[in-house]
């Protein structure tokens, strides 16, 4: 009889040919694993995640869950309101500040993501690793020996819980054991970048305890509180030379165990983890003629994947794959909303991976009763506000309050609310989600501001990142990040207001909407704030959020192009020295936003070359010793690497200012490019090809029907599936047609 991971091996080879477009090649593929934590094979499904990789002589299965954390509050945020920080700024006196708001965040080894423990193997007996290889498709991670021993492993897509197993086992001893974090012991492990933060056994808990059975461990952590974690791992012996395990982690409750019996047929749920798998990946597809690009796309599609699903928290900076090096993760592993979080979402919308997205709005929403509290008690005024840095359950961390307090914050996470509902055209999303709570941050923001001389103003702006948390970082008039994003949000709070039969409401914020300055912009573009441009190279690109990701400029209007040329040409002209990782990424963007096609992919191709590491990762630093940027260490977050699947999509189909275009902004290099079922606002699903560098047909299915205006890639067309004469052309060059529910139109050059 075959056992069940001959039949999971079996299966899954069957099963990949089925799918419309074989990912094998973008596969990550090695000889050997990986000896570090950040350059492993990652596994996921949005709870659970794993690292796996080799430590000290041992396969290692780093284990953790998305909703391991310390909360204790080390941030006493009732000694802190907006007003004070502006009066301390007056007078001068911000070293107060600088005490009270940003230094728990470093001196206190919590609040902070926990990571859970650690599966190994011993490789003595297991022998010399000949392939180590992570398919993507089937998120299935094998890794074969010399002596013939096969180990699969993989998370499975819908349940809590991991499995893993051998095949041709030479030694029959070969058992798990369950390695625990020094949580509760004076040892230390050396840290593996600057921003490793402390030893986990600084969080000062109690030992957890190991009971072992012959077929299991279970490892019980107390953490703080009366908060605990369990981690349990069971094994079967399925024949003389086979094994089939799993493990699961659970949160403040006992794990229980999944039984796997020797005689079931199909004990692991592998055909409802392949299920998942299959219907996403089979959401949209994309192909362009640079290797490098679409195998780093693939893998980020893959990650996304791995790191978003209902039910689970929001992507934080390492997600499900918390640092496994004695420390604290990089950054405590929190939920960074000045960027990592929102830019961690961009590729979900366009990728038409909507559920995903959802992921991020659902826990907005979860924690939205906090951040009223929080908008009440340190801004001092109705409506809702997010904090910039912030706990799992949606408690202010402090940190650099500039950015971690910042007023905008819950303007930027607006946005995402907005875009739910502009490419899923979701009446019900609209009514009880995206205009409840664009129009509490609006209220927010008009009371926060303040008014005089008909102009509206903030008491004191930031842009992230720019003087740190140095006193010079507060600026007493607009900065263009504060601006723009106050810009967008009336503008959204308008239209969501009118889409929900509140036309007077609607009316109001397009009155607050023009008591707002223009932007500050002189010939180096948009500055920073009034009398601070940009003199030299900075990882943020907060000042030019107008042109992406709010789309309030566009290069096809004369004067935003003036203001984009000018920007973009400042930048080129203060280089790329003090860039991350994600600069290169969001800069692909905004090139693409700017039709720079060349120039974006360029930003592309640095990104992947330079900062990522082998297992596809954003290590934020340059990792060849600085070609780039002076930044070389490589502290791992995600925002990057999600960025750059949004700069890919950029180049192939844009959504702006109420229309679409297709091929906005491809490399004069790619002749042959195509995309298939891209998602627009107006919830229309594109498809698009082009061959032998000519643009040949767009089609554009009308998910909930309304009327399309698109920019095609070609002058003249044959149009498909509507009359010729419901097609019209307007003054703008756009293509306007009204399509129904489910109507699908086709425009083939000629």
């Amino acid at each position: 009889m075959k056992t069940r991971l001959i039949f999971l091996w079996s299966l899954f080879v069957i099963t990949s040919s089925v799918y419309a477009q074989s990912l094998k090649p973008y596969n990550l593929r090695f000889a050997k694993l990986a000896n570090r934590w950040d350059e492993a094979m990652p596994l996921g499904n949005g709870m659970l995640g794993a690292l796996i990789w080799e430590k000290n002589q041992k396969l290692r299965l780093s284990l953790d869950r998305a909703d391991l954390w310390d909360e204790r509050k080390a941030l006493d945020i009732s000694k802190l309101t907006f007003k004070w920080v502006e009066e301390q700024v007056i007078q001068k006196n911000y070293g107060a500040v600088q005490k009270i708001g940003d230094a728990p965040y470093d001196t206190s080894p919590y609040p902070t993501k926990l990571p859970a423990a650690a599966v190994e193997f011993d490789l003595a007996k297991l022998g010399k690793v000949v392939s180590n290889e992570l398919d993507i498709q089937t998120a299935l991670n094998t890794i074969k020996f010399e002596s013939g021993t096969i180990f699969n492993c993989y998370i499975h897509a819908t349940a809590a819980r991991g499995y893993f197993g051998f095949e041709e086992l030479k030694d029959i001893t070969v058992i798990p054991d369950l390695i625990v974090h020094n949580y509760a012991n004076n040892l230390t492990e050396q840290g593996d970048n600057s921003h490793a933060g402390s030893g986990l056994q600084k969080l000062g808990y109690a030992k957890g305890t190991l009971t072992k059975t012959a077929n299991t461990i279970l490892y019980h952590q107390p953490t703080a509180e009366g908060h605990y974690y369990e981690v349990l791992i069971q094994w079967q012996r399925m024949a003389k030379d086979q094994v089939i395990g799993s493990w699961t982690i659970s949160n403040d409750k006992p794990a229980v165990p999944v039984a796997i019996a020797a005689t079931a047929k199909e004990p692991t749920g592998w055909p409802e983890h392949l299920a998942w798998w299959k219907q996403y990946w089979g959401k949209s597809n994309l192909s362009v003629p640079d290797t490098l690009i679409q195998k780093q796309y693939y893998l980020e599609l893959y990650k996304l994947g791995a790191v978003a699903r209902k039910g689970a928290p929001a992507i934080t900076l390492q997600a499900v794959w918390t640092a496994d090096n004695g420390s604290l993760p990089p950054w405590k592993g929190d939920f960074h909303n000045d960027l990592n979080t929102q830019l961690s979402y961009w590729p979900s919308y366009t990728a038409n991976r909507l559920d995903e997205a959802a992921t991020f709005t659902d826990w907005l929403w979860k924690i939205r009763n906090r951040n009223l509290a929080y908008t009440k008690q340190y801004f001092g005024v109705a409506g809702l506000n997010v904090p910039g840095v912030v706990t799992l359950s949606g408690d202010p961390m402090g940190g650099w309050i500039q950015y971690a307090l910042s007023p905008t914050v819950g303007a930027w996470a607006s946005q995402h609310f907005y875009w739910q509902w502009k490419y899923s055209m979701d009446n019900a999303f609209l009514k009880t989600r995206a205009y409840p709570y664009i129009h509490e941050v609006a209220t927010y923001l008009e009371s926060i501001t303040r008014l005089k001389d008909g102009v509206r103003k903030l008491p004191l702006s930031s842009s992230p990142e720019y003087n740190d948390n140095s006193i010079n970082a507060w600026f007493f008039n607009w900065t263009n990040f504060d601006l723009s994003l106050s810009k967008f949000l009336f503008k959204a709070a308008a239209e969501v207001s009118a889409a929900n039969g509140k036309p007077s409401e609607s009316k109001h914020w397009l009155t607050i909407l023009a008591q707002l300055p223009d932007y500050e912009v002189n010939q180096t573009g948009f500055t920073i704030a009034p009398g601070a441009d940009l003199t030299s190279s900075h990882r943020h690109m907060s000042q030019y959020m107008a042109i992406y990701p709010l789309d309030l400029l566009d290069v096809n209007r004369e004067q935003d192009r003036v203001i984009i040329d000018h920007s973009l040409n400042q930048l080129e002209k203060m280089g790329t020295r003090a860039w991350c990782g994600y600069s290169f990424s969001w800069m692909a963007s905004l090139y693409a936003r700017a039709y720079q096609a060349d120039k974006a992919l360029k930003q592309l191709q640095i990104f992947a070359s330079n900062f990522c590491s082998p297992n596809s990762f954003h290590l934020n630093g340059d990792q060849k010793g600085g070609q780039y940027s002076g930044f070389t260490y490589r502290p791992f977050t995600l925002e990057g690497n999600f960025a750059f699947a949004q700069g890919v999509q950029e180049l192939l189909l844009q959504s702006r200012n109420n229309y679409i275009q297709v091929f906005p902004a491809v490399p004069t290099t790619w002749k042959n490019v195509s995309f298939n079922n891209l998602r627009t606002e107006g919830a229309f699903l594109v498809s698009a090809i082009k061959e032998n560098g000519v643009p040949a047909k767009v089609k554009v299915l009308a998910e909930k029907g309304g009327w399309l205006k698109i920019k095609l890639p070609f002058k003249t067309f044959v149009v498909k599936g509507v009359p010729a004469a419901a097609v019209k052309t307007n003054n703008e060059g756009l293509t306007v047609v009204k399509l129904a529910q489910k109507q699908e139109v086709t425009f083939e050059n000629g």
